[in-house]
């Protein structure tokens, strides 16, 4: 499955349409996906992860008809920096787990269910990329935000909170449709969940073996060289975060 060009809204479902912001990077892979939440019918949006505050791309966002609500599902610029200019034209509140980033409105929590547009938004707290990261579940999808992508993997912060994350997606039911922040949408999130989570859990071996190879005062560094060694140098940086976050985690539980 391609994205379209830059700019163009596609509709993945009756609920659901994406515009694909010009931000192509290593870590942005294709760029941020903007989702655009409506009931059929309804005459207001929800807007999600406006991105950065790249106006070329705002203005699109504010044609697409009344906006009751900004959503965020993390705290990093590439989904959050142009959340003030769009509120502020648009008159609409921002919500997310992070009080800071939160706009005219409270921040939302675990287990809430916002209405709006017509709909009814789950919120499913899954920190590991971030601590403030959430998925967004609204009937047979999900918007997970950075947690899972379209391709690839997700830099960690904390590997612990992750693979409990990971666990809390396996148990929700087969078959929803997973809308990520980058990248395509998946079909199945649960089994991509399963697959994230056997991948994570095969690097941290990886890394354990590392670390009984090159002695205790390895750097994350020198693991993901021995790790990624079939990983393009360019992504090595990113996975030094990741790195940490296992080393980390190793080290919390050798200690319990």
């Amino acid at each position: 499955m391609t994205h379209p060009a830059y700019g163009v809204r596609r509709e993945v479902s009756p609920t659901a349409s994406v515009i694909l912001e010009n931000n192509p990077s290593t870590m942005t892979l294709d760029g941020t996906n903007t989702w655009i939440l409506r009931a059929p019918g309804a005459p207001g949006c929800v807007i999600v992860d406006p991105g950065y505050e790249d106006l070329d791309h705002l203005r699109l966002l504010t044609e697409q008809g009344p906006v009751a609500l900004i959503l965020l599902t993390h705290h990093h610029p590439d989904h959050t920096e142009g959340a003030p200019w769009l509120a502020e034209r648009v008159q609409a509140p921002v919500r997310a787990f992070d009080a800071a980033l939160c706009r005219d409105a409270e921040p939302f929590a675990d287990g809430d269910v916002i209405s709006a547009a017509g709909l009814d938004i789950e919120v499913v707290h899954t920190p590991g990329h971030t601590a403030d990261s959430v998925c967004l579940r609204i009937g047979d999808q999900v918007l997970t935000g950075d947690t899972i992508l379209g391709r690839g993997t997700t830099v960690l912060t904390d590997l612990g909170s992750y693979l409990g994350s990971l666990r809390k997606l396996i148990e929700l039911p087969a078959g929803l449709l997973a809308l990520p922040g980058h990248g395509p949408e998946m079909a199945d999130l649960r089994a991509v969940a399963q697959q994230y989570l056997d991948h994570r859990e095969q690097r941290l071996d990886q890394v354990r073996r590392a670390l009984e190879q090159l002695g205790p005062d390895a750097t994350a560094r020198q693991v993901v060289e021995i790790v990624y060694a079939d990983v393009d140098r360019a992504l090595w940086t990113p996975a030094e975060h990741s790195v940490n976050a296992q080393m980390q985690y190793l080290r919390s539980i050798r200690t319990r």
